[in-house]
């Protein structure tokens, strides 16, 4: 039995080589996925520690007890602690660093970089007059308040040389320094497509902290001293509570955990969309099996009738699966290493610069690779084999087609329909619950199996309603028809490949345009103002609101400013805002009480946090700012938070006394003319022409979330093409042994009339029908639960709406019917090269 399956695989290579490559697509995923994220793991935990060779010790402020003193401030390290931490016995040297976001702009203006990995520091000479963090590679040290150094990468990339004069920004205002240096750096922000900007200390104290104050202080050991003992003579020489000692290694590990968390997010994402890819190649190649099993059916009997035993013959078709997951496994595995490499040069191309490191192939990549690759072609064609044995010899040897029983039919059709009730039951009973996360996922999947299983049923008169437009095309048209509902379970198990992965396509379509909508209610609608001015790391300097609310064309401004307090034994956040203008820029929904004029105590709360703290109008709160000062506020209304405003609002002449280092989250601006390019560009000009601030209208604002989900959503249609692909090549395998199972009725057909044209195009339209089909099912399955998710996203999301993207849609059912033209090209062709006589006489 081993030999004649072995003989059989040989013998049908063509009709399995679609089978190989749905399987090889599926495992080239898994293991692209595993070698790429293995590799960018190990890369970056390399890079960090790298990054922390030259740490032994590091020093970090204590965060200061709850209820003590001001909310959350940590005491800062100073000079003095500096000096204390390099008198330690063990002690080589110590470095003081600050650091904080730092903008760049490239010659044309434009802001170089992520706004959260464009930093900038401190340059910390030591004796010999250099940081051995940073060697530098051309120039001088920086010195002074208006010079700095930049990191090669970003100088190279930039064109920047040492004598430039280079705008960058901080807060806000614009700053022009003199670039003296440019260095070399193993920091791993730099290596992951960053740029690094370093000060002298007194420079960056200013920028990033306060003057004499370090945000970190890092120790190196002498020689033979290890990292544990300097770090508890560190803390036995130290004040007590001065600050929190951590060892490099810690560090290091810590850095390597949180990167390997990062990757395992990314790896489970991919490796979803992977087994999406591999269920849809389960429906190939149990109809792939499915298929020879019946063209078989008079061999295997004749097996059978000379001494083989079911099992046997069970077994032979497994077999033959086990050859053909091995075979797809290892291509597969090797076009996966492929995919690996090509992804991190991929992402390259988009600028993201990856830390160097070797292409990582673990033996549980390849193990699971062929694991994976086997079980799943072996599973699939179990069903298929089983089935065979299951044939009686005689009644084998009578047809070659055994065609399904009615009383099997009425048990599938009963199966189907109890799953799909109990699925489409359990999706309506999760839009109704609070959390019903769960319910709506299992609810999903018994619909979408029901669903799968009733095909063969539904595919009958769904085709059927295509008979006007087949017509058409005469009796190619009509034969396309007869064919695609000849084997209902055939034709099921096609489409149902291509009706998996547009079910995915169209739900997430339909959250991300009812998201949009949502998103964009929520950031515009409760907004009066004309523009909205922010920082690319989300901080602005009070230098900005200052230099706006000063400008002719304004008539009112705010800057939104937020300052934790102490209210009872939790923190909160206010915001502070200008009273007097507030009314003016935005339209708040108040649900209790008014905005009022909000000066002195008064605030407005939003709806939430008033219904836990079981707030209403004229509740009083006791806080305690950021100073430590106590005072008591008056609530005086309650609204409906959104994306601009929420939490405490009050007025900044209030707040404003409280706060040491004030910083605005955005600006708020209403102008006379409104919003026109030339006021927008008035505005820029005014601000300096600052590289990370942006001026944003509403229409900015929209265009913004638009452009955010479009990506993602981009993202997920690239990853869910591969099921697609896999769907295609479902439909090709399908046609093209259906055609060498017809090839007698094809020739008879040719005999009696019908020329090479008509049997491509009967060819052509049964792979469209079917495709189409699979479409249909798809695209309303994918809005049903594209509904049902976002009834449950509702819950939390105010303003969200049901939005049904028709264009798309539309789309994807164009999509679905070119699949079908292009999945039926090979085939159509063999079916119209069929010898006429040959094709007859076949068997």
């Amino acid at each position: 039995m081993f030999r004649t399956a072995l003989r059989n695989v040989l013998a049908h290579k063509a009709r399995l080589l679609m089978t190989v490559l749905a399987v090889m697509l599926g495992v080239a995923f898994v293991s692209g996925t595993l070698v790429f994220t293995s590799t960018l793991s190990d890369a970056f935990q390399a890079s960090s520690q790298k990054g922390y060779e030259n740490v032994d010790v590091a020093l970090h402020p204590r965060p200061s007890e709850a209820g003590s003193g001001a909310p959350d401030k940590a005491p800062q390290l100073d000079r003095k602690l500096l000096d204390k931490a390099a008198q330690v016995p063990g002690a080589a040297s110590v470095t003081g660093t600050v650091s904080g976001f730092t903008g760049i702009a490239d010659k044309q203006g434009k802001l170089i970089g992520d706004a959260f990995s464009t930093l900038g520091g401190n340059y910390f000479p030591g004796k010999d007059g250099k940081d051995a963090r940073y060697p530098l590679r051309d120039g001088a040290v920086p010195k002074g308040a208006h010079e700095f150094a930049l990191d090669a990468r970003t100088a190279d990339e930039a064109g920047y040389k040492v004598g430039d004069t280079v705008r960058l920004s901080v807060d806000g205002p614009v700053h022009e320094q003199k670039l003296t240096g440019v260095f070399t750096t193993d920091d791993g922000a730099v290596a992951a497509g960053g740029s690094l900007a370093l000060f002298d200390t007194p420079t960056a104290q200013k920028l990033f902290a306060a003057p004499g104050q370090f945000h970190e202080i890092d120790i190196k050991a002498t020689p033979g001293t290890s990292q544990a003992a300097l770090k508890a003579a560190v803390e036995k020489a130290l004040p007590k509570g001065a600050a929190e000692a951590t060892t490099g290694k810690q560090l290091a590990d810590a850095q390597a955990e949180q990167t390997a968390k990062g990757m395992e997010a990314v790896k489970t994402g991919l490796l979803g969309f992977a087994g999406i890819a591999l269920f849809v190649g389960v429906f190939i190649i149990a109809n792939t099996f499915t298929m020879l099993v019946a063209q078989r059916t008079k061999e295997l009997a004749l097996l059978r009738a000379v001494g083989a035993a079911r099992r046997q013959v069970t077994r032979s078709v497994l077999i033959e699966a086990f050859v053909v997951g091995a075979v797809a496994a290892v291509t597969g595995l090797a076009a996966g290493i492929g995919i690996g490499a090509g992804l991190r040069a991929l992402m390259g191309t988009f600028g993201t610069t990856l830390p160097d490191g070797p292409l990582v192939i673990s033996p549980s990549t390849v193990l699971i690779s062929l694991v994976v690759g086997i079980v799943v072609t072996m599973l699939a064609a179990w069903l298929p084999g089983r089935r065979a044995a299951k044939i009686p010899p005689v009644a084998a040897m009578n047809s070659v087609h055994a065609t399904a029983t009615t009383k099997s039919l009425v048990v599938r059709n009963a199966i189907g329909a109890l799953f799909a009730g109990a699925g489409a039951a359990g999706v309506l009973v999760a839009t109704g619950m609070k959390d019903g996360k769960a319910m709506l996922g299992g609810g999903a999947v018994l619909l979408l199996i029901g669903v799968f299983v009733l095909t063969p049923l539904l595919s009958r008169p769904l085709i059927a309603l295509a008979s006007p437009v087949l017509r058409a095309f005469g009796t190619p048209g009509t034969l396309a028809r007869q064919n695609a509902v000849r084997n209902p379970r055939r034709t099921a198990t096609t489409a149902s490949a291509l009706m998996v992965g547009l079910t995915l396509i169209t739900g997430l379509t339909v959250i991300a345009s009812s998201a949009q909508k949502g998103l964009d209610k929520r950031a515009t609608d409760a907004l009066k103002a004309d523009y909205v001015i922010s920082m690319a790391n989300g901080t602005l300097s009070p230098d900005v609101a200052k230099k706006i609310g000063g400008l002719d064309e304004v008539t009112a401004s705010s800057p939104l400013r937020l300052s934790p307090v102490r209210i009872g034994t939790e923190t909160e956040y206010l915001t502070g805002v200008n009273g007097k203008d507030f009314g003016k820029l935005t339209r708040l929904d108040f649900t209790k009480g008014s905005l009022g004029e909000l000066h002195g105590d008064r605030a407005v709360v939003e709806e939430d946090t008033a219904k836990r703290k079981g707030w209403q109008p004229g509740s009083r709160i006791p806080v305690t700012f950021e100073d430590g000062k106590k005072a008591t506020l008056t609530v005086s209304g309650v609204y409906q938070g959104n994306d601009m405003i929420n939490g405490i609002v009050l007025d900044n002449a209030t707040l404003a006394p409280h706060q040491k280092q004030a910083t605005d989250l955005r600006v708020m601006v209403k102008t006379r003319d409104g919003a026109t390019e030339a006021t927008k560009d008035s505005l820029v000009t005014a601000l300096g022409k600052n590289p990370a601030v942006t001026v944003s209208d509403k229409q900015d604002i929209s265009d913004s979330i638009s452009q955010k989900l479009n990506l993602l959503l981009n993202m997920l249609y690239g990853l869910l093409a591969m099921a697609v692909i896999v769907a295609v090549l479902g439909v090709i395998n399908t046609l093209a042994m259906s055609v060498f199972e017809r090839a007698p009725e094809i020739g008879m057909l040719r005999a009696i009339g019908l020329d090479r044209r008509g049997v491509k195009r009967m060819v052509r339209l049964e792979s469209l029908v079917i495709s189409l089909f699979g479409g249909v099912l798809g695209i309303g399955l994918g809005v049903f639960f594209g509904w049902a998710a976002g009834e449950l996203i509702a819950v939390d999301f105010k303003g969200y709406e049901l939005v049904l993207p028709w264009g798309r849609m539309g789309l994807f059912f164009a999509l679905a019917a070119l699949v079908g033209v292009l999945a039926a090209l090979w085939p159509a062709r063999r079916a119209a090269k069929l010898n006429m006589l040959a094709a007859i006489k076949a068997e």
